[in-house]
């Protein structure tokens, strides 16, 4: 008789014991889906939070211009980047805040009583990452201002000249010859509170304007420089190629280069501690499987000796008695693969959002970790995961019969019917 039937009868004939192997089979099989498809969820949401949150890279250097600062950041680590010039210019039709307290005798005249900030992307900016500063009206300078004569203002300055989005105010240049008409496309708010002695009118933070890094160039004069850029990679791992792409432009002078990967340590490595521990699962799971079966299989061996004698009285094969279990073992191996294919796909959303969550925390006012929102985790049933799970459970089903199964090799017919054992 062919052996493969031969294991369906006995499958068949032995339902009690079937249905036990089976329920382990799809208690292991879901184990192993959980190990996978953490695994795969925690991967997609390290991929999105290094494209939300990344790593702040600051490069500070005299000879840094906008230009170059444009090509570092089309390097391919780079995937945002921002220039800061800070310039000082006057109003022309509208009133800066003016200091509180008596002016010190002797501090000069308030030539320069704004400060103007050109950015290329206002987003990056870390008062607006921490919080401490916030858009109430409007939008912020984005790179597709460049070129455009707009302002983003405080929200103080634009209360007292009564300024709103849409607004036109001119910007009296360094050299006082010219000014320029910026419409105002954003109001914000800074949390800092005006200071109660006096200073300077441009160190209010009321009297201070985010304009394109062109408008401030052009406000500025042949003076105006970019006092810092700030470019954003996926990981720390590619701090060390942007670094070398910044010393081809810059050279090997001494350029100052910061990396800022705290938010991304306190943020995405928790997701990656849970993709080791899913892996972790897998190989501990597929190895307390082979041996779990392994001691069933033994057992029945043990309990099937008549059996096992009388079908090699009979002439059958060795090999063949051990395919027989390998077969019954694959058999009941694969409906538990789609037993807990089906248990995945309706209960692996829930453990991904206990052990995934959500990473996006408040921000620590000491270590001025910037918020940001990580996507939740997708975790679903994939193909690949299903096809890893069945070739585990296919490779357990073998291991489990055959090392088992080697005792049948070294047995005779005579000795297994005349042991009484």
């Amino acid at each position: 008789m062919n052996f493969v039937k031969r294991a369906g009868m006995s499958l068949s004939a032995r339902k009690s014991r079937t249905a036990a192997l089976l329920a382990i089979f799809v208690v292991l099989c879901t184990l192993l889906f959980g190990g996978f498809l953490l695994q795969s969820a925690a991967a997609r949401q390290e991929a999105d939070a290094e494209r939300t949150i990344g790593v702040d890279v600051t490069v500070r250097d005299k000879a840094l211009t906008p230009a170059l600062v444009d090509r570092i950041g089309a390097s391919d680590p780079v995937h945002r980047h921002n220039a800061e010039l800070r310039v000082r210019a006057d109003a022309k039709g509208m009133t800066p805040l003016a200091p509180q307290g008596p002016k010190p005798p002797g501090s000069g005249a308030d030539k320069y009583r704004l400060t103007v900030n050109g950015v290329r992307d206002s987003g990056m900016l870390l008062p607006f990452s921490y919080g401490s500063m916030k858009i109430t009206a409007g939008r912020g300078i984005t790179p597709q201002d460049a070129g455009q004569n707009v302002v983003l203002i405080e929200q103080r300055l634009a209360d007292k000249n009564r300024l709103t989005v849409g607004d036109t105010v001119r910007v009296l240049a360094a050299d006082g010859t010219r000014s320029l008409p910026l419409t105002v496309v954003g109001v914000f708010r800074d949390r800092a509170q005006d200071p109660t002695s006096w200073r300077p009118p441009h160190e209010l933070p009321g009297n201070v304007l985010y304009v394109p890094v062109g408008t401030a160039q052009e406000l500025g004069g042949a003076t105006a420089r970019v006092s810092e850029a700030v470019f954003k990679i996926g990981s720390p791992d590619q701090a060390q190629r942007l670094h070398a792409q910044t010393e081809q432009l810059l050279g090997t002078g001494g350029f100052e280069f910061r990396v800022n990967d705290k938010a991304y340590k306190d943020q995405v490595r928790p997701i990656q501690r849970v993709g080791t521990f899913a892996g972790l699962i897998v190989w501990v799971i597929a190895l307390a499987g082979a041996l779990t079966l392994g001691l069933i299989v033994a057992l029945q061996i043990r309990e099937r000796r008549a059996e096992l004698g009388v079908l090699l009285a009979v002439g059958e094969k060795k090999w063949k008695l051990i395919g027989q279990h390998a077969v019954e073992m694959a058999a009941v191996a694969l409906p538990a693969v789609a037993l807990a294919a089906l248990a995945g796909s309706l209960a692996g959303q829930s453990a991904g959002d206990a052990l995934l969550g959500r990473q996006d925390k408040k921000p620590d006012p000491v270590a001025l970790t910037p918020k940001a929102e990580i996507a939740p985790p997708s975790v679903r049933v994939e193909p690949a995961a299903v096809g890893k799970v069945a070739g585990i459970a296919l490779g357990i089903s073998l291991v489990s019969t055959v090392v088992p199964g080697i005792g049948i090799l070294r047995l005779h017919p005579r000795s297994i019917l005349t042991d009484t054992e």
